[in-house]
């Protein structure tokens, strides 16, 4: 397939935000996806390489909003299933809460998973998630919670973890190809030089990442894609990563953000059973063997 000019772009998601916002029940929902989201992330560079599109990940520009529209999909997704959930706000940061220890359940199409401590749900649940037909039933409804993101039928993805202007979320991106972006306010594309770059030559370029582990264990995916990275890319996450004192419980699951963690869930609960404190490298290392 080959890949879209950037006009095409541009319509293409500026027709998904006004429909995403025309299917919201509420007016001040209406606004907020009409005119304080940002577009970005891997479904603008699969439409210029032609990729298919696996869903669109939709942030937002302030902390009101973000709060504003994780009641709101909250709501709706316990009047459809009956499953009590809340939202919580610590610091900067809003958070769905769910049950500690709670795995997954499914209603209908309906499915959610997580814990109160790891961000992202498993991705394979998601992606199952993200392919929900409508069969009738009202586009854009929740079909998946997690403490970092809603996902809706019809392919859209609402990012709760990070928000504000399209520079400050990528400041928690690791990979340049990714930082392309689309705004509401302005309805605009912005196309990035050193993005376009990357996806030519379809090389890793790593510019810094909150969450450096979370990059090196993403390798994977782009390689077997085909992408390639160079040494200095690896090496410039290594450093990073030296920075960080995983022997903390705490920041070893923050790094985890955005990692398929169906293993790793397991990983941190055997670890908080034999230190909760502490973590020991060497039994660490026991518990990754026995389970990969």
């Amino acid at each position: 397939m080959a890949g879209m000019k950037a006009k095409t772009i541009c319509k293409i998601l500026d027709a998904k935000i006004k429909d995403l916002a025309s299917s919201a029940e509420h007016d001040h929902i209406k606004e907020i996806l009409a005119t304080k989201t940002v577009v970005t992330g891997g479904c603008i560079a699969s439409m210029l390489t032609g990729d298919p599109i696996n869903d669109y990940d939709i942030y937002f520009r302030d902390i009101s909003s973000v709060r504003s529209i994780a009641n709101y999909y909250v709501a709706k997704f316990e009047a459809t299933t009956g499953h009590k959930l809340s939202v919580s706000e610590e610091g900067d940061r809003v958070r769905i809460m769910v049950a500690q220890g709670y795995r997954g359940e499914t209603a209908g199409d309906i499915q959610t998973l997580g814990t109160d401590e790891i961000d992202d749900a498993y991705e394979g649940a998601e992606a199952a998630a993200l392919a929900v037909e409508n069969d009738g039933k009202p586009q854009y409804r929740p079909v998946f919670l997690s403490t970092n993101a809603i996902t809706l039928s019809n392919k859209a993805q609402l990012v709760l973890r990070f928000y504000g202007e399209p520079d400050t979320i990528h400041e928690n991106y690791d990979f340049v190809h990714c930082t392309n972006y689309w705004s509401s306010w302005d309805r605009k594309l912005v196309l990035r030089p050193a993005a376009l770059e990357s996806l030519l030559s379809r090389e890793l370029r790593y510019v810094g990442s909150k969450y450096p582990i979370c990059s090196i264990i993403r390798l994977r995916k782009f390689i077997k894609r085909g992408w390639t990275i160079n040494a200095g890319q690896i090496l410039k996450m290594i450093m990073q990563i030296n920075e960080l004192d995983l022997h903390d419980p705490k920041v070893l699951e923050d790094q985890l953000t955005g990692v398929d963690t169906a293993f790793f869930m397991e990983v941190l609960n055997k670890l908080h059973e034999k230190d909760p404190d502490k973590i020991n490298a060497a039994y660490l290392v026991e518990i990754i063997d026995r389970m990969f």
